[in-house]
């Protein structure tokens, strides 16, 4: 299975979620934090994942009779880089975006269901609006929301944090000409942005 494939799955970008900032996670505990993905749907998964080199086993112990199993996520190994986004078709394009979506949609329903969710004192946000940029402009202002984000990115574990899914999509509403500078585009969602 190629990067896109692996990658571009609704149940397999939770699992890479859930693994971000360096966690370390067995299959149970897997299950325990995405209780409605099937025990069995959860682990064929973690196992394709971990078939493709995207999770690592990072360690080993018998529990009740079976082997259980711990895991990381191999950051580099989980983003799809440059060359692989510019050969993406429309339709793998839609096909991405339609997995990050089902993805982001199930992770914030999973939120909504855990007891004393309250969406106004955790600021989530959903807002959508409208820039009109230059693609010079539009190069700069990703740059700095990577340097943003990249100043946090190194945040561990700790008393008053918690994980927070972030996930910024941007596309040309109306028709446009085709860029005529270089520039990099990230075509998938980083789990861990850089």
């Amino acid at each position: 299975m190629d990067t896109l494939d692996l990658l571009l799955h609704p149940v397999r970008l939770r699992i890479v979620y859930a693994l971000s900032s360096g966690r370390v996670r067995s299959t149970a505990d897997l299950c325990a934090s995405l209780p409605e993905v099937p025990k069995t749907t959860l682990y064929r998964h973690v196992g394709l994942l971990a078939d493709g080199g995207v999770l690592e086993v990072v360690g080993e112990q018998r529990v009740r009779g079976a082997v259980e199993r711990r895991y990381r996520l191999r950051r580099d190994r989980a983003m799809i880089d440059a060359e692989a986004g510019a050969s993406m078709s429309l339709d793998d394009h839609r096909h991405g975006f339609a997995a990050a979506m089902a993805a982001l949609h199930a992770e914030f329903n999973a939120y909504l269901d855990r007891p004393g969710a309250d969406p106004y004192a955790d600021l989530v946000g959903y807002r959508q609006g409208i820039l009109w940029l230059s693609q010079d402009e539009l190069t700069e202002m990703i740059g700095e929301f990577r340097a943003v984000v990249a100043a946090r990115t190194h945040n561990r574990p700790e008393p008053g944090r918690s994980p927070r899914l972030m996930s910024l999509i941007q596309f040309p509403i109306d028709e446009s000409p085709h860029p005529t500078t270089d520039h990099q585009t990230t075509t998938a969602p980083e789990p861990d942005p850089q």
